[in-house]
């Protein structure tokens, strides 16, 4: 059953509110019409824009997700079953994923830029050696086009190509008929799949990149897991290359649980048995329940205790710790890859990197982390960090851009919606800036992450799974102002409707410094945040 686009209404403008917040634009109009997936499946011609609509419709409503979370359900083993189920009516099995030789990778803080690595590297490889014939990328969320998320050799599917793969697995569920002979019958806990279903939003994108990767030749595949592992929609993998973990912390507590042992028990499901595992160095609590899950899934864990020594000679960027571990996890990664693949590879821990290795490290290219963008008067940092120690570590990447060759007043643009804890984050973020200089940011703007000012969300941005009433009346932008203003009372603080307003309400600072100085924003919180700013920035219609 499909929950078709609801137009949401948004007044012209609200009540006036505290801490200079401008008045809330009817945001959705042009790009929450209602879609119609009925009329799209019947047209002769379907276009991106078609396959984004009913994408779209399989988005779960802020009002079900609630009414889960109050009911206390948790994503479970079913979320697996179900996905085995749809891989079968596409005409799969879990078996052929086998010819993708997935490297698999979970985790809190690092996956994206471990499997952006890997990509890289055997992309590199590729080139030189013509192994891997293809190398696929599958990642979440998307920036700015929903295209992003399932790459071959590191570029995004044409419009073209996603809208004829969308609606090839689109109408194979349509189509399913179950076998007209008699079956068992299921067991009463059993839930049985209504014909014509089809897996929500993300699932149905995983789902999508097998399709994609299989009919396309693709031999080699990087998977970044969603949210957790266990039951996440990626985990119908049986027999990855090999399985990577990078650092674990506390992240989408609501499903995952509170704790980080918890946390690590949903990442550690990824591990199969006989496979090879790595992860790099963890807290204690984690460490240890990576250890025990490791054991118990008859996996190969290896524990990458410290930095690859021969990483000293390559420039990994940002140059700091967090990101030469998920190079080192990457490398683990991709030695793996290259051992199943290519009789001929060898590892040899005491010689050099292979160049293809140091090439992929060095040129690896992924949009809206430590990202450096210039124009005049104002620098941009931008980084999708969205968990309290990554915040922490984006903040530091920040003070250390702005060095004293880079004077200017500090700015701030920060969103991370749906998450009640988010409000926490804010502490870290602004006393490590604050600890610099003294002084911290002159000026912080919260936003939502509805993308332009008059005419809403870009339809590859539309989300139902936040409250649509919060995001109206800037419900967390609030707290978080009030939260800022308690932490620096000196901070000139604004709350704004879209990212566009905060992206103006920056430049407008440019009016303020003299000489050579620039203002220095700083953009965090979340990728869908940075997605859509890059977006703005760039003009870009996909990255």
């Amino acid at each position: 059953m499909h929950h078709a686009l609801r137009r949401t209404a948004l007044d012209a403008a609200t009540r006036p509110l505290r801490l200079f917040a401008t008045a809330r634009p009817s945001a959705h109009r042009n790009h929450l019409k209602r879609s119609s997936p009925i009329r799209t499946m019947a047209s002769k011609a379907r276009t991106y824009s078609d396959a984004i609509d009913a994408l779209n419709s399989l988005q779960t409503p802020f009002a079900v997700i609630e009414a889960r979370r109050k009911a206390g359900i948790r994503p479970d083993a079913r979320s697996v079953e179900d996905m085995r189920e749809y891989l079968a009516r596409i005409g799969y099995a879990p078996g052929d994923l086998d010819a993708l030789n997935i490297v698999h990778v979970a985790g809190t803080k690092g996956k994206g830029s471990t499997c952006a690595f890997v990509d890289s590297i055997l992309g590199r490889y590729r080139q030189t050696k013509g192994i891997p014939r293809k190398v696929g990328l599958f990642t979440s969320p998307h920036l700015i086009a929903v295209r992003e998320r399932i790459r071959i050799d590191s570029a995004p599917l044409s419009e073209e190509l996603f809208a004829r793969y969308f609606f090839e697995v689109w109408d194979r569920l349509e189509s399913f008929s179950p076998p007209s002979s008699p079956s068992p019958s299921p067991k009463p806990d059993e839930l049985v799949l209504p014909r014509r279903s089809k897996p929500i939003y993300a699932r149905y994108l995983t789902l999508l990149s097998y399709h994609v990767f299989l009919s396309e030749g693709v031999d080699a595949a990087v998977y970044e897991t969603g949210v957790g592992g266990a039951y996440d929609a990626t985990n119908v993998v049986e027999r990855p290359v090999a399985s990577g973990i990078s650092s674990l912390g506390i992240d989408h507590v609501q499903v995952l649980g509170h704790t980080v042992d918890k946390i690590a028990w949903h990442k550690a499901g990824i591990m199969k048995p006989g496979r090879p595992a790595f992860t790099i160095e963890q807290v204690p609590e984690a460490a240890s329940v990576l250890q025990e899950r490791a054991v118990e899934r008859g996996a190969d864990l290896t524990v990458l205790n410290t930095i690859d020594p021969r990483l000293a000679a390559v420039k990994i960027r940002p140059d700091a710790n967090f990101q030469k571990k998920n190079a080192t996890l990457a490398v683990a990664l991709a030695e793996a890859t290259l051992k199943a693949l290519d009789p001929s590879f060898k590892v040899d821990p005491a010689a050099p990197l292979p160049k293809e290795f140091v090439e992929g490290l060095q040129q690896v290219v992924w949009r809206g982390r430590c990202e450096v963008k210039e124009e005049d008067g104002i620098v941009w940092h931008v980084d999708g960090a969205h968990t309290v120690d990554s915040l922490k570590m984006a903040a530091r990447w920040f003070v250390g851009e702005c060095n004293a060759d880079k004077k200017g007043p500090k700015v701030l643009i920060f969103n991370q919606q749906g998450r009640s804890e988010a409000v926490d984050f804010l502490d870290g973020l602004c006393n490590t800036v604050k600890a610099a200089d003294g002084r911290g940011f002159e000026h912080v703007i919260f936003c939502t992450n509805v993308t332009y000012a008059e005419t809403g969300y870009k339809k590859d941005f539309v989300n139902l799974q936040y409250n649509p009433k919060d995001i109206e009346q800037m419900t967390v932008q609030r707290g978080f102002a009030e939260k800022w203003a308690a932490l620096d009372p000196a901070a000139n603080i604004m709350v704004v409707a879209s990212i566009e307003e905060a992206i103006n309400r920056a430049r407008s600072l440019t009016q303020t410094v003299e000489g050579d100085e620039k203002v220095q924003a700083l953009i965090t919180g979340s990728l869908h945040l940075v997605g859509g700013a890059l977006g703005i920035l760039e003009g870009a219609d996909a990255l």
